[in-house]
């Protein structure tokens, strides 16, 4: 089979599995919970890089980037969720129950996420850690999936900043700098979301998978995110929901952009499972066993 005809084969693959595997729905249960999480989930996000860049930094260039992505007011609605969920709770008690109750909403996003990888990777149920280990289990890795965010927002920041300095360096001297540079920050982001996806779909699901079907499927997820949110943004504009809603207008771009964005993690997460089963490890696997 040529390279063209196994690259349509895995797409249409990867596409029958999706709805198989009733993936829109999930989607909309991890529209559902993001919403919720969000805001103390940036809340620890912003703490945490923002004890080396400084939290006004760190929220600005969040705010910013969730601008370009749901609108101004949509950004500013998201701020003013960050802002309530971060205000100092009186007394030592009240402040560790804060902290407790922030933590949980942070993670259970990634808890849902979990599930979804769970399912779409057909774990069964007597794979999956029970009782107490297997909540904790979940919700200590959703807490260092993270501050390995955290981690990449720094790392996003520091070249930022590098880009930035060489911008103004170099001002005028040389021509298509600009371009340049604007190409660095895009490929930075798509190796940040590559990162970010290989380190969910390695880590979040209850069954081993190899690196190499994890690195192949992150990069195309983060291809296919980087596309999407043109594309979501583009709809979004055009569609006119935030007048169409009035004052939920903010909320609801939200949960619409979670929701298709979701939905390409999804797609990302089933051509993984996919890609392994037809030339990855899992095919591998099966090879082994049928020669013994």
């Amino acid at each position: 089979m040529s390279r063209i005809s196994s690259a349509f084969a895995l797409i249409r693959k990867s596409i029958s599995a999706y709805t198989d595997d009733f993936a829109p729905s999930m989607g909309a249960a991890i529209a559902y919970y993001t919403v919720f999480s969000l805001a103390p989930l940036l809340v620890i996000v912003i703490a945490v890089a923002g004890a080396l860049f400084g939290h006004e930094a760190v929220q600005g260039r969040i705010v910013a980037q969730l601008a370009g992505l749901i609108g101004s007011e949509g950004a500013i609605f998201v701020q003013a969720l960050v802002r309530n969920a971060s205000d100092p709770a009186q007394g030592v008690i009240a402040g560790l129950i804060g902290v407790i109750a922030l933590v949980i909403g942070a993670t259970t996003v990634f808890a849902e996420l979990q599930s979804a990888l769970d399912r779409i990777w057909h774990v069964p149920e007597a794979a999956k850690p029970s009782g107490l280990w297997g909540l904790l289990r979940a919700r200590l890795l959703s807490f260092g999936l993270i501050l390995g965010l955290a981690f990449l927002l720094m790392v996003s920041l520091v070249v930022s900043t590098v880009v930035a300095a060489l911008g103004e360096w170099t001002g005028g001297m040389m021509p298509g700098w600009e371009a340049m540079l604007q190409a660095i920050n895009t490929l930075v982001s798509a190796s940040i979301m590559t990162l970010l996806f290989a380190m969910i779909f390695k880590w979040m699901p209850s069954t081993p998978i190899a690196w190499r079907d994890v690195g192949i499927g992150a990069l195309v997820t983060a291809v296919l995110f980087e596309v999407g949110k043109l594309l979501i943004g583009l709809y979004l504009g055009k569609s006119g929901v935030t007048e169409s809603f009035a004052a939920a207008g903010s909320l609801v771009v939200l949960l619409a952009w979670v929701y298709y964005a979701s939905q390409i993690f999804l797609l990302g997460a089933v051509f993984t499972k996919v890609y392994a089963e037809e030339h990855g490890s899992l095919r591998a696997n099966r090879a082994l066993t049928a020669a013994v």
